[in-house]
């Protein structure tokens, strides 16, 4: 346990020190948006190029790995959704952010640092390919459905249009894809550029961590939806659940791709769940509080399955 506190509690460890920083230093909510740029512009661009470029090709094209995965987080997403919908008489829109708040976890401030620092340089290839895709298919989902909603009043073409816009010029599934390509080529920078991307990748995981705590802070309970009664349960015990049956039944696949897909699952709900209600004002102060919760208890729920996949408890395949 020791061993393993000491890889969790540096990472809540930020996230902790951005929201008492953000409680005690009096800064408007808008001094977070160049770090946020630089986060999402540069430092995770660099870390997920540098991963992916150092790829074996053959490792990158396993589209059983990804339809697998990301089907089962919108397994999740579709069993929240329905509950929203029908058990508690949502609107479509709501019932959408729910769906998210149970389903889309922190893969991209959390996920790479951890699973890195937890499983090793393995671990790589499974986060890049679920982080890309998972994002992509959320980035077409959330528009298509507050469409559905009639959140937005758009001609079906300039829909689409936006949503492949979107996906394509995402800084995140750009880098990815820029990495593709270096690993296709056998590319390698100019060892001046390689230390620019190693100086940007290695301050990734320090600074997205401590702005989600400000990002916390900045945002305040107000209110507790009953809804948290499964959305909670959903993210960070039955999302990780059925991603390790899911995968474990569903093909051949190295034990760490399994068990990086299954920490990736066990994260916390995104902010970007936040950010996706406050663009169509829908459920906004009620994710917040989603975000905050799950993360709260994810350090018990995060550390613990931590312990169970280092020891050995967890077989890495339930079915080998």
């Amino acid at each position: 346990m020791t061993e393993i506190a000491g890889l969790v509690l540096p990472f809540f460890g930020l996230i902790f020190l951005g929201y008492v920083t953000a409680r005690f230093v009096d800064h408007p909510g808008e001094a977070m948006g160049w770090l946020n740029t630089f986060i999402i512009y540069l430092a995770l661009p660099a870390l997920f190029f540098k991963l992916v470029s150092r790829t074996p090709v053959e490792q990158l094209a396993r589209a059983d790995f990804i339809l697998t995965s990301v089907g089962t987080t919108y397994v999740v997403f579709a069993l929240i959704f329905a509950m929203g919908l029908f058990l508690r008489r949502n609107t479509i829109g709501e019932a959408t952010i729910q769906g998210f708040a149970g389903a889309y976890g922190n893969i991209g401030y959390m996920g790479p640092g951890l699973a890195l620092l937890a499983l090793g340089e393995t671990a790589a290839v499974p986060v890049a390919l679920i982080f890309c895709f998972e994002n992509a298919v959320h980035f077409t989902v959330a528009p298509a459905m507050m469409a559905i909603a009639g959140g937005r009043q758009e001609k079906p073409a300039v829909l689409a249009f936006g949503i492949v816009r979107r996906i394509a010029l995402h800084p995140f599934i750009l880098s990815t894809f820029a990495g593709v390509a270096a690993a296709f080529l056998a590319l390698q920078p100019p060892v001046p550029v390689q230390r620019l991307i190693d100086y940007l990748a290695q301050a990734a995981a320090p600074c997205a961590l401590f702005a989600m705590g400000v990002t916390l802070a900045l945002r305040p309970i107000k209110r507790i939806p009953v809804e948290i009664g499964y959305i909670v349960p959903a993210k960070l015990v039955f999302h990780p659940v059925l991603m390790y049956l899911a995968l474990s039944l569903g093909g051949d696949y190295d034990p760490i791709w399994i068990q990086t897909a299954v920490l990736l699952a066990s994260l916390p709900t995104a902010t970007n769940v936040f950010m996706i209600g406050q663009q169509y004002g829908v459920w906004q102060e009620r994710a917040s509080a989603t975000i905050l919760i799950t993360t709260l208890l994810s350090v018990a729920t995060v550390t613990g399955l931590l312990y169970l996949i280092r020891s050995g408890a967890l077989p890495a395949d339930l079915f080998p």
